[in-house]
C-alpha cells in the first residue's frame, strides 16, 4: 500500500493505492494565489519584471533620503546642547515618524507590492496597514503640537516658558503616539469586523475608514490652519508695534520678534508642504468613497507614495530656513563631531 500525491499549478491530489491499483481518490487542494500570493502572482512578463526593479530602485533612493535627512535632525537635536528647547523636542518627535516611514513603511509597502507569493500575507497586509495609519497620523499630530506651541510662543511670549515646559512638551509627545497608535490599530481591526477581508487593499469600504479620515486629517488640518491664521495675524501686530519703540530695547525686541516670525514662518512651511503632499491623496480618497464616479485605484496610490515623500521634505525645510540646522548638518556631515567635544557648541 503506498500513497502518490501529483502536484499541479494550484493543486496537490493524493492517492492510496494497493497492490498497484489506485483503489481511492480522496483530495484535496491549496489555492496558491488565494493563501500565499497577491494578485501580481498572475501576471508576468519582462514588462513587470523591469517595472518591479525600476520600484525598488525609486523607493529605495527615497528611503535612503529619507533616513538619512532625518537622522541628521534627530543626531543634531540629541548631541548639541543648545538645539535643547521645546521646539526642538516637537520636531524631534516628528523626525521620528518621518525615519520610521523611510525604516518600515516604504520598504514593506514595495516588498508586499513587487513580490509574487507571501506566506501570512493577510497578517503582513493588516501590521502594513496599521503602520500606515499609525505613523501618518502620527505626523499630524505632532504638527498639530507644534501649532500649539508656536501660538504660545507668539501669541503669549511672556507665558511661554511656563505653559510649554518640558514637562508639557513630553506628555503631548507621549499623547501623540498613544492616540495615533490607537487609531491606527482600532481602525484596522474594526475594518476586519466589518468585513474588510483583504487587507491589502488601499481604500477600505468601510464607515470606519471615512471617520478616520475625518478625525486623523481634516479636522487637525482646520485646527492647525486656524491656528497659524491667528499666529501670522499677531506676529503681525507685534511687527508694527515694534516699530513705534525706540532705543536700544527696540533692537533687542526687534531681534526676539524676528527670530520668533522666522520660526513660526519655517514650522508653518513645514505644515504647507505636508498639506501639499497629503491633501490630493486624502481627497482622493474621500470622492472614492462619496463620489459614483469610479477613481483608479493606481491614481489613489500614486498619490499615496506622494504623500508617503513628505518625509523626505521636512529635513530639507529645516536645512533650508534654519541657520543652525544648516551648521549642525555640516558638522554632522563632515564627522567633525567625532574628533572632539562640540556638544556646547554656539549654533545662533
Amino acid at each position: 500500500m503506498a500513497i502518490y500525491c501529483i502536484h499541479s499549478a494550484h493543486h496537490y491530489k493524493c492517492y492510496l493505492s494497493i497492490n498497484n491499483h489506485l483503489c481511492m481518490e480522496p483530495e484535496f487542494s491549496l489555492n496558491r494565489s488565494d493563501d500565499i500570493c497577491n494578485d501580481s502572482s498572475n501576471v508576468s512578463g519582462i514588462t513587470t519584471v523591469i517595472t518591479s526593479y525600476l520600484l525598488c530602485i525609486c523607493v529605495g533612493f527615497l528611503s535612503v533620503l529619507i533616513m538619512c535627512g532625518n537622522l541628521l535632525v534627530i543626531i543634531s537635536i540629541i548631541y548639541f546642547k543648545q538645539l535643547h528647547t521645546p521646539t526642538n523636542y516637537l520636531i524631534l518627535s516628528l523626525a521620528v515618524a518621518d525615519l520610521l516611514v523611510g525604516v518600515v513603511i516604504l520598504p514593506f509597502s514595495t516588498i508586499l507590492v513587487v513580490t509574487s507569493c507571501w506566506y501570512l500575507k493577510d497578517l503582513l497586509c493588516m501590521l502594513r496597514s496599521s503602520f500606515d495609519i499609525f505613523l501618518g497620523v502620527s505626523s499630524i499630530l505632532n504638527l498639530c503640537s507644534i501649532s500649539v506651541d508656536r501660538y504660545y510662543a507668539v501669541c503669549q511670549p511672556l507665558s511661554y516658558r511656563t505653559k510649554m515646559n518640558v514637562r508639557v512638551i513630553v506628555v503631548m509627545i507621549l499623547l501623540s503616539w498613544t492616540v495615533s497608535a490607537q487609531i491606527g490599530i482600532g481602525i484596522t481591526i474594526q475594518g476586519l469586523n466589518e468585513g474588510q477581508s483583504n487587507g491589502c487593499v488601499i481604500v477600505q469600504q468601510t464607515r470606519t475608514a471615512i471617520i478616520g479620515i475625518l478625525f486623523a486629517f481634516y479636522l487637525p488640518a482646520i485646527i492647525m490652519s486656524s491656528i497659524y491664521l491667528k499666529v501670522f495675524i499677531v506676529a503681525q501686530r507685534q511687527a508694527r508695534s515694534i516699530q513705534n519703540t525706540t532705543g536700544q530695547s527696540k533692537k533687542s525686541k526687534a531681534a526676539v520678534s524676528k527670530s520668533e516670525r522666522k520660526a513660526t514662518k519655517t514650522l508653518a512651511v513645514v505644515m504647507g508642504v505636508f498639506l501639499i503632499c497629503w491633501t490630493p491623496f486624502f481627497l482622493c480618497v474621500t470622492f472614492y468613497h462619496l463620489s459614483t464616479y469610479p477613481i483608479p485605484i493606481p491614481l489613489i496610490e500614486t498619490l499615496k507614495w506622494l504623500g508617503l515623500s513628505n518625509s523626505m521634505l521636512n529635513p530639507l525645510v529645516y536645512g533650508f530656513f534654519y541657520r543652525w540646522f544648516r551648521l549642525s548638518f555640516r558638522m554632522i556631515i563632515s564627522r567633525k563631531i567625532f574628533q572632539d567635544d562640540f556638544t556646547n557648541s554656539k549654533l545662533f
